[in-house]
């Protein structure tokens, strides 16, 4: 199924979204961002019965912003995500959803000023420590998700060349094919990788790996897309196009595409659905 993510939608509600996709014909839509709003769920019950509905990541916007990191050394900021997840599984399946998503952790802890933005040079724990971590924590969750009948997709990180230069090493996790693949074999069956195919535009140009070669490397584990293109440089969620690199290499029996355009109007976001489905059809 193809979604349209709300997450470029920072000033609204998830809920005024979601009306004004379904008022253009959108009925998938992948709940990202937007403001707080105390009354989201009972909202979004309410066009349940009219629209189909995954969750992602930050979803929904805590009362007190947060950076969301499921490998954080932080004890308080830890909980803190983990909490959050089995808020967003339990959203999952109020709205008879069966995925939750999200970004893989870091090495340190962003301030929330910092997201999509140049990250501040902050001390960066161990490698290793936060892989393991960030394994242990997933692996707690991907038991409370099998209960509630919920697959977790873990989505690939982006790093550019400037926040490299900027720590002089990777402070990111799940930005490169090994340690996805890696990582990846140690999860259940319930665990997937959302790969984000802008982010690994970015992340291959920064790191210096082959872009093609590596969407084959990691597609045993795959099970859906968040797609936007850029220039390679910066993760800037631009409109996709019949030439978008990654069209020879999606896997089209996959049932979960996102699409991830921002700065765009809810028609030209309508015509990239439609671009999508003329891609994938004939599956």
């Amino acid at each position: 199924m193809i979604y349209v993510s709300t997450g470029g939608r920072c000033s609204h509600t998830a809920f005024e979204t979601a009306k004004d996709f379904l008022d253009h014909g959108i009925t998938s839509i992948e709940l990202s961002g937007g403001i707080y709003s105390e009354s989201y769920k009972k909202d979004l019950l309410s066009l349940s019965n009219i629209a189909t509905f995954q969750v992602h990541n930050y979803f929904p916007p805590p009362l007190v912003p947060f950076v969301f990191n499921l490998a954080s050394q932080n004890s308080d900021i830890l909980k803190q995500s983990i909490d959050h997840a089995r808020k967003a599984m339990n959203l999952v399946s109020d709205l008879g959803g069966r995925v939750y998503s999200f970004h893989a952790g870091f090495r340190f802890d962003p301030k929330v000023s910092d997201l999509g933005k140049s990250l501040s040079n902050n001390i960066l724990h161990n490698r290793y420590d936060c892989l393991q971590l960030f394994k242990e924590t997933v692996l707690t969750l991907s038991e409370e998700a099998k209960n509630k009948g919920i697959i977790l997709l873990i989505e690939n990180n982006v790093l550019n060349n400037h926040n490299l230069n900027k720590f002089g090493e990777d402070p990111l996790l799940f930005t490169n094919p090994i340690e996805i693949i890696e990582f990846m074999k140690d999860m259940p069956l319930n665990v997937g990788l959302l790969l984000d195919v802008a982010h690994l535009k970015v992340s291959s140009n920064s790191l210096g790996f082959n872009l093609l070669e590596a969407t084959k490397q990691i597609h045993p584990w795959i099970q859906g897309y968040h797609l936007s293109d850029n220039n390679g440089c910066s993760d800037s969620n631009q409109l996709l196009t019949s030439d978008s690199w990654f069209w020879k290499v999606l896997d089209k029996s996959k049932a979960y595409y996102v699409i991830e355009v921002y700065g765009v109007n809810t028609s030209e976001l309508l015509n990239q659905y439609n671009l999508v489905y003329e891609k994938i059809k004939d599956v």
